[in-house]
């Protein structure tokens, strides 16, 4: 009777522990894992579907799992830098165990393996783009002329023209996006702001920190870049508009330039066809009376 109640408990204490699962997504990075001999697995697909089971039994069973992109890289310089060896299993479970906490990670709902992959890619470009740009505002360093940190006085300027340009949106769902070509990389940041029935906006705080990077860094850098909103609400058409970045501000595009941009294949110059139920338009009054204080050289 006692040895049963302790495996009862074991059971018990299985459903408390949380755990992640470090997925190799692409073929690629599954190939360059087996270069280990104690990673038995032979076929990217057959390794997918054995995952997919394992997560379906964990949720079954009420355990908690959460999903991190594992980067055969990454994970060679980790063992490197801790002085373990890469080849046993124990070392990829401490690396994941890390990547639970600093890399991108999605939380297993029951979803099917294939809808989680490309959701798990997307959380790592956009963790990329965030640290990509923050590291470039940082190394501008402070102004010649006022001494003002230049990276700083841009994020806060760029979050006050967040909070303007979804005050100022007509009601609905927002769907703002951001990108800068002035960098090394073009850097692309999404912003989705959805109405509750309070009639206010509901923003992630991962996104909308990403998003304001990437608006500061176009800002401080004054390079090309532009800034494009579309407001989606039932029994309305959606309303498409934006801005270019010019100087440390936004200039506010025509109808027929926005027209222009959605309706222009980018790779090769041919027309496409509008949208059907689609108002291009201009923009609204993003009521900036007064300048932001701060580094405007």
């Amino acid at each position: 009777m006692a040895l049963t109640d302790r495996q009862i408990m074991r059971r018990v204490l299985r459903r408390e522990i949380a755990g992640t699962i470090g997925l190799l997504t692409d073929e690629h990075d599954f190939r360059a894992m087996q270069r280990y001999r104690s990673f038995t697995f032979d076929d990217h697909a057959t390794y997918l579907r054995q995952v997919e089971d394992l997560l379906r039994v964990r949720a079954l069973q009420g355990t908690h799992t959460t999903i991190a992109l594992f980067d055969p890289q990454e994970y060679a310089e980790y063992c490197t830098a801790a002085n373990l060896d890469p080849d046993l299993p124990a070392s990829r479970s401490r690396f994941t165990a890390q990547l639970a906490t600093t890399g991108p990670t999605i939380p297993y709902d029951g979803q099917p393996l294939a809808d989680l992959v490309p959701a798990l890619v997307d959380e790592a470009v956009r963790q990329a783009t965030w640290e990509y740009a923050a590291t470039l505002l940082s190394r501008l360093g402070a102004c010649a002329t006022c001494g003002e940190d230049i990276g700083r006085a841009a994020f806060q300027r760029a979050s006050d023209l967040v909070v303007r340009i979804l005050d100022t949106a007509p009601p609905g769902d927002r769907h703002l996006v951001c990108s800068v070509t002035g960098t090394p990389e073009t850097l692309v940041a999404v912003l989705h702001a959805d109405d509750d029935t309070h009639s206010t906006f509901q923003l992630d705080e991962a996104e909308t920190l990403e998003f304001a990077t990437v608006l500061a860094l176009g800002l401080a850098t004054q390079g090309p870049g532009g800034l494009v909103m579309r407001t989606t609400a039932p029994g309305t058409p959606d309303q498409i508009y934006g801005w270019r970045m010019r100087g440390d501000g936004l200039e506010p595009l025509t109808a027929g330039e926005v027209f222009d941009a959605y309706c222009t294949d980018a790779e090769s110059g041919d027309l496409i066809a509008p949208e059907s139920g689609v108002d291009y338009c201009v923009p609204p009054e993003l009521e900036e009376e007064d300048p932001l204080p701060g580094h405007h050289h």
